[in-house]
């Protein structure tokens, strides 16, 4: 690793998973390039340029995969831009430079982004982010962006208020409360369950989106339940079965928090959708147990998961038993637009977590099934 930058590094994982998902390296590439900025001629011997939430090492840059049924996997970047210097201040101005190049070059769809970001704009933003890129590569299309805001920016306890006056201002106030009710546990907001993220697809499409992210703290599958009922057509059972195969059990879960998010589309006032994020690297031994548990999930939905090996392949050459949180969090999206699963994987850029002492899971865990079977829909 002697010699090498940031984006050396990064990049190099760009380009081979670009060649496993079969997409053309050059336009990501250029997209990273501008994402890490100032920090990407940095060595990797030194420490992180700020503390990003991103990844577990600080790294402000994450990889996935989106498997989905029909279609060929997606490549998607989590990134956060850091300003010079790094502070929650700058970071959001050199966010909204990024933005403002991409909102005509990339020809992205601003209108519901000017309706609301005036709501989490503030001299004084709490919390360790401010505004986060989401950019997506699927085969033979242009990249996609999206955008998340921090709705705790002006404090936990304002967090509710604001995301309700942003859910008005796109029309869709109604549904808002009933998330609400069925997602947050009875006297738990601003506590065990957090508002995480508010999110917007940058274009103009039926399938664009409105996403809220809900934290769940010491939840249990019962929680993702009642969490998932919400949805019309979304089999809550379904997330559950999922989490447990994930997480090796029923909870609750005392480690990292599960995440909940509600997917609103084409401007109706009701959610379409609900996706669980499991973060399976705080309930695993090491990375080669979290790739058993994903290849079981891959498989019972028919998803290739020699493709996931592939593409654990293109980010680590170590041994998965040699770390864990290389594969942080593991996805399961119920409804439109696009079921399926979502595999998260770290740059590990700074350094591996040693892993943990291997242990049974415990609570139930399900059956193995004979066929495969596919994600719910909400038609």
């Amino acid at each position: 690793m002697d010699g090498l930058s940031v984006f050396d590094h990064l990049s190099g994982q760009l380009e081979r998973l670009c060649e496993v998902v079969g997409t053309d390296p050059g336009v990501p590439l250029g997209l990273l390039t501008e994402l890490l900025d100032s920090i990407g001629p940095r060595p990797l011997s030194e420490p992180p340029a700020w503390p990003s939430d991103i990844a577990d090492d600080h790294t402000p840059v994450e990889f996935s995969i989106a498997y989905s049924e029909g279609e060929p996997p997606a490549l998607r970047i989590l990134g956060e831009v850091l300003g010079s210097p790094p502070g929650v201040l700058t970071n959001l101005a050199a966010a909204h430079g990024f933005l403002g190049r991409h909102a005509y070059r990339s020809g992205l769809s601003t209108s519901r982004l000017d309706r609301v970001q005036d709501l989490f704009a503030t001299e004084h933003p709490q919390g360790n982010f401010a505004l986060w890129f989401s950019l997506v590569f699927r085969h033979g299309r242009p990249p996609e962006f999206k955008v998340y805001f921090n709705p705790e920016a002006k404090g936990i306890e304002h967090a509710p208020d604001l995301v309700a006056e942003a859910f008005r201002r796109l029309g869709l106030g109604r549904s808002y409360q009933a998330m609400l009710d069925r997602g947050i546990r009875p006297g738990e907001l601003g506590r065990g369950d957090r508002l995480t993220f508010f999110a917007l697809d940058l274009h103009d499409e039926p399938q664009a989106r409105v996403k809220l992210y809900l934290t769940h703290h010491g939840a249990d599958v019962q929680d993702v339940v009642r969490a998932a009922g919400v949805v019309d057509g979304v089999d809550p059972t379904e997330a559950a079965e999922f989490c447990a195969t994930a997480a090796g059990g029923t909870g609750p879960f005392d480690g990292r928090p599960l995440v909940g998010s509600y997917t609103l589309t084409g401007g109706v006032d009701k959610p379409v959708g609900y996706s669980l994020y499991v973060p399976i690297r705080s309930y695993v031994s090491d990375d080669e147990d979290a790739r058993s548990r994903v290849v079981t999930l891959l498989d019972r939905y028919g998803f290739d998961s020699a493709h996931f090996g592939r593409a654990v392949a293109a980010v680590t050459r170590r041994s998965l038993r040699a770390g864990v949180g290389l594969i942080a969090h593991v996805a399961l999206r119920l409804g439109p637009p696009r079921p399926g699963v979502t595999v998260y994987l770290s740059a590990e850029t700074y350094g591996v977590i040693p892993p943990r002492a291997r242990q049974l899971p415990t609570g139930f865990v399900p059956q193995q099934r004979s066929a495969a079977r596919t994600p719910a829909r909400n038609l």
